[in-house]
């Protein structure tokens, strides 16, 4: 059984809507060991059933997935989680950006494990031990809190949920490598990276 179906599905959305004005190009098909940075993140999400890309209509073709037009173009990653959170009928949502192609089934396996009954959210930390909101587990129940940030003109994605109600989980910042610019894809071209799994 994969992690994503245990104990009731999750759903995993992908936001693709940026402009990845500091990459110089889209990002999403910026290419690393052979394979878009896109299919990279997509693969680590494969084990769940019902998979979601939050993005302009006609922008990408991934096959599995189902597009989902963002509804609030250039807002943001938490505009991106809106539309995911608005699409999905579980009660988890697998939520990420397309510059993290570190990500495994694994990372994503031990974020599915740190949840707690009352938690609304499970976040990763980074190498400075700093909550990494775009990788993370959400609850389908913040649907309306983060309209309303949204509606209050907010775009951060690190106030999705309410403080104190996230899971923090350690161990993965690999994983977590951004690729924001093109040195930072060259970065990871000349290191190589070891995720752990």
């Amino acid at each position: 059984m994969s992690w994503a179906s245990h104990d009731g599905h999750i759903t995993a959305a992908i936001t693709a809507g940026g402009l990845s004005s500091r990459f110089g190009s889209d990002k999403a098909l910026a290419l690393w060991q052979g394979r878009t940075l896109l299919s990279h993140v997509a693969d680590s999400l494969q084990d769940c059933p019902t998979r979601l890309l939050i993005a302009p209509a006609g922008k990408y073709v991934l096959s599995g997935w189902e597009m989902v037009p963002d509804t609030r173009p250039g807002e943001g990653p938490l505009a991106g989680l809106e539309a995911a959170l608005a699409h999905t009928t579980t009660e988890w949502l697998a939520f990420t950006g397309v510059d993290l192609p570190g990500l495994t089934p694994y990372f994503w396996a031990k974020l599915a494990q740190a949840r707690t009954p009352d938690a609304l959210a499970v976040l990763p930390l980074d190498i400075h031990g700093r909550p990494q909101p775009l990788a993370g587990l959400y609850r389908r129940k913040l649907l309306a809190r983060v309209t309303d940030l949204l509606e209050a003109g907010e775009r951060r994605l690190k106030l999705a949920a309410p403080p104190g109600s996230s899971v923090l989980v350690g161990g993965h910042s690999p994983a977590l490598r951004n690729v924001n610019t093109p040195d930072d894809l060259a970065a990871l071209l000349a290191e190589g990276l070891d995720t752990g799994q």
